[in-house]
């Protein structure tokens, strides 16, 4: 096992060596045991103990009961956060996510009350040594993602591990034991139980990594894509690969939440619409706002999430439908901040054979801008008309925008031009 050393781990063995000191059972618990047996660097480290939550708050100064009926305990020490946690037995889960109350317990118990085996391991930092219950020591070296216990069971408890098992076999490249999978199958119908902001977090986690190909399969072949969108389809459609604009994305680096989301609900759409649906057709003006209100709904997203999955929508259709590009246009289009998902969408779409030889030439296009400033400063502004003894007035928005459109074509290059140019159209307009 790896044990590298970090101030989070020099935190938590800390607490540790506190709670042991004490007479407490204590140990490194859940993912980080995972990463460092993994050879990862762990992004946090939690600890278990047999201490209850008040005789935890007993052994350091300070502390935060974030869950502390649930026997969860923030220590901080040395500036790192560590959760320290009571081991505990569930009891029912009234609302597929969270239980109804807890009993604490020991390790053994605690252990078998998570979601998957290779989460259900602990590490005594103090001696080296990696106490499993579960055979989770086993399915990593198996590179297997398994549920303890009975699968169904787990997932009943708390629909999110559905989700859960996916992020986990991408990330660690990790097959879903058959029993586990056919669980997931028999109850993906379930997701839609929780709420859409878990939902949309689990997504957002396992979507925008490079690993998403994988998961993008696994999403598909367990039934989960079109619950977990919100745009319900039938399992016994499949993934078409070489029609799937998700899997088409870049693989190589992150991409941004709303381009990946976008990808989706277009690629579910076609897949439902059957081979007659027209991939473009869903990032017309009508459609775009149509699947991305549905999936604001369903996955509770901010304005700021909804407002660019349709901006990336509405500036590739612009392009698509549009014989020739102004310069203006295209200088318009790369200011805006959704430009680098939309070309990015528009590459995808053309690996699925769709419209290729036009966005070939659109991506060429908007190359030769490359070096070129396309948001400079406007040279006129409604100060300037005010100054120049103009009223403000419905007109000054349309003027401007002229204006500047005119400044990025470079048919104007002063202060001086622009204020002309301005007076000229307000003159037409008065006319």
């Amino acid at each position: 096992m790896r044990l590298a050393r970090s101030p989070a781990f020099d935190a938590a063995f800390q607490v540790v060596r506190t709670l042991r000191d004490a007479g407490f059972v204590a140990y490194f618990a859940g993912g980080c045991v995972r990463d460092m047996l993994l050879g990862l660097e762990p992004a946090d480290f939690d600890v278990a103990t047999d201490a209850p939550p008040e005789k935890v708050r007993d052994q350091f100064r300070n502390t935060q009961a974030v869950g502390q009926a649930f026997g969860v305990i923030l220590v901080r020490l040395n500036r790192c956060m560590i959760e320290v946690a009571t081991f505990r037995t569930d009891g029912d889960y009234a609302d597929g996510r969270h239980p109804a109350g807890v009993t604490f317990s020991d390790a053994e118990h605690d252990a078998r009350r998570r979601d998957f085996t290779i989460n259900g391991l602990f590490f005594d930092p103090l001696d080296g040594r990696v106490i499993d219950f579960v055979q989770g020591q086993h399915d990593l070296s198996h590179r297997t993602l398994r549920a303890i216990g009975d699968p169904q069971a787990r997932f009943a408890e708390d629909h999110l591990r559905m989700l859960r098992a996916v992020r986990f076999a991408a990330r660690f490249d990790l097959a879903i034991d058959p029993a586990t999978a056919d669980a997931i199958r028999r109850d993906a119908h379930l997701l839609p139980r929780i709420s859409g902001e878990r939902i949309a977090d689990e997504l957002r986690r396992t979507l925008t990594p490079p690993t998403r190909r994988r998961a993008i399969a696994d999403l598909w072949s367990l039934s989960l894509i079109g619950h977990a969108s919100g745009m319900p389809i039938s399992p016994d459609i499949p993934l078409q690969t070489d029609r799937s604009i998700l899997l088409a994305l870049d693989a190589d680096q992150e991409a941004s939440f709303p381009l990946v989301l976008l990808a989706s609900l277009i690629d579910v759409r076609w897949h439902a619409g059957g081979a007659k649906h027209d991939i473009l057709g869903n990032l017309s003006p009508a459609d775009a706002r149509r699947i991305v209100a549905q999936a604001r709904t369903h996955l509770k997203l901010s304005n700021d999430e909804s407002d660019a999955m349709l901006a990336i929508a509405r500036l590739s259709h612009a392009l698509l439908s549009t014989r020739d590009w102004p310069v203006a246009m295209s200088k318009h289009t790369l200011a805006h901040p959704a430009s680098h998902d939309m070309r990015h969408l528009l590459s995808a779409i053309a690996r699925t054979g769709v419209a290729y030889d036009r966005i070939e030439a659109i991506q060429t296009h908007l190359d030769q801008f490359a070096d070129v400033d396309c948001a400079p400063v406007p040279l006129l502004t409604g100060d300037h008309l005010v100054a120049a003894g103009y009223l403000p007035g419905p007109n000054f928005k349309r003027v401007l925008d002229a204006v500047y459109d005119a400044q990025l074509e470079s048919r104007i290059n002063s202060p001086a031009a622009a204020l002309d140019l301005a007076k000229s159209l307000l003159l037409v307009v008065t006319l």
